[in-house]
């Protein structure tokens, strides 16, 4: 299935929020530039869905949060969360969003990181993309 979607992980250097990305990338076949950091190295421009992958405890760092309050309907129509972190970051980012604009699929993914859990496991692969897929049917 064709669809204009990204991957942005948050931080960056997260190894399993990375290898998550890219295995969506892979199921659904998306650009190369599909998988990225926040922000962005290429903005974001009418994608029908961005998948927000973060860790985040405590306060929301500024360059997540300028990001977040700039993800706009015209650059994101829709906006799913995979979280490894704090779930009142995830409340406030869900509530930036809404601010913006965006749609936000009320759906969160949480994921367990730990400092030598970077593998994703099939079972996690399996879930992910379950996940994903009901993510993206629920835009139709």
């Amino acid at each position: 299935m064709a669809i204009k979607m990204r991957v942005l992980c948050y931080p960056e250097n997260n190894k399993k929020l990375r290898a998550i990305g890219e295995m969506i990338k892979a199921e659904y076949d998306l650009n190369v530039n599909s998988v990225d950091r926040i922000p962005p190295a290429y903005s974001c421009d009418k994608e029908r869905l961005v998948i927000l992958a973060t860790q985040i405890k405590g306060s929301l760092p500024d360059s997540y949060r300028l990001f977040v309050r700039e993800l706009t309907k015209a650059r994101a129509a829709n906006v799913a969360i995979i979280a490894a972190g704090d779930e009142a970051c995830v409340e406030k980012t869900k509530e930036l969003l809404r601010e913006a604009g965006t749609n936000v699929i009320d759906s969160v993914h949480n994921v367990k990181i730990g400092l030598f859990n970077t593998k994703v496991t099939d079972e996690e692969k399996a879930d992910v993309l379950a996940w994903v897929k009901s993510c993206v049917e629920s835009l139709n």
